[in-house]
């Protein structure tokens, strides 16, 4: 499957022309097969863009501004969507790919598996069984710091309370 980039590559506008930068430098330094499609001197690649582009996914006056992305035919989203599952370490599930081993997108791809069937995937890899368990045995520890913190927070037992004036008045007369 071959991502497909639209954008174009004579945009008047630096918001657009950064936009379709960080998509395409993305792919470049993560290996992705891609292509790109220019909109602005190809009419074809622009009038099967918005023809593809779904109508909940277009703006308000109906026409979509590139960069657009799809997965072949499949429509993945816009710089917007891609920014998302960028921050949120989702790109290859947004782009349909499955992420490459080891990466921290798979690895949260095989918790979120775990969490779900409660078993591990079939395709586990011995050589990260340890760090597996070393993960687990940091997540527990934290969880138990959070926990002490918490119980520190809430009411210190062994601190003495304060003397008010008035009380301090009671213990020089008795």
């Amino acid at each position: 499957m071959v991502i497909k980039v639209f954008l174009a590559t004579s945009s008047g506008s630096t918001a657009i022309k950064k936009k379709q930068q960080d998509v395409v430098g993305f792919l470049e330094a993560n290996g992705i097969d891609h292509e790109q499609l220019d909109i602005a001197c190809n009419e074809d690649n622009r009038m099967w863009m918005r023809e593809n582009v779904p109508g909940e996914k277009k703006p308000t006056n109906g026409i979509p501004l590139p960069p657009q992305i799809f997965n072949d035919q499949s429509y993945c989203g816009d710089y917007e969507t891609f920014f998302d599952a960028k921050e949120q370490n989702q790109v290859f599930a947004f782009l349909g790919l499955a992420p490459p081993p080891g990466s921290k997108e798979a690895q949260l791809a095989e918790k979120a598996h775990i969490l779900q069937n409660g078993n591990v995937p079939h395709e586990e890899h011995k050589s990260t069984d340890l760090n597996h368990e070393e993960e687990e045995i940091a997540d527990k520890d934290e969880e138990e710091e959070e926990l002490n913190i918490e119980d520190d927070e809430e009411a210190p037992e062994d601190e003495e309370e304060p003397i008010t004036e008035d009380e301090d008045e009671t213990e020089e007369d008795s």
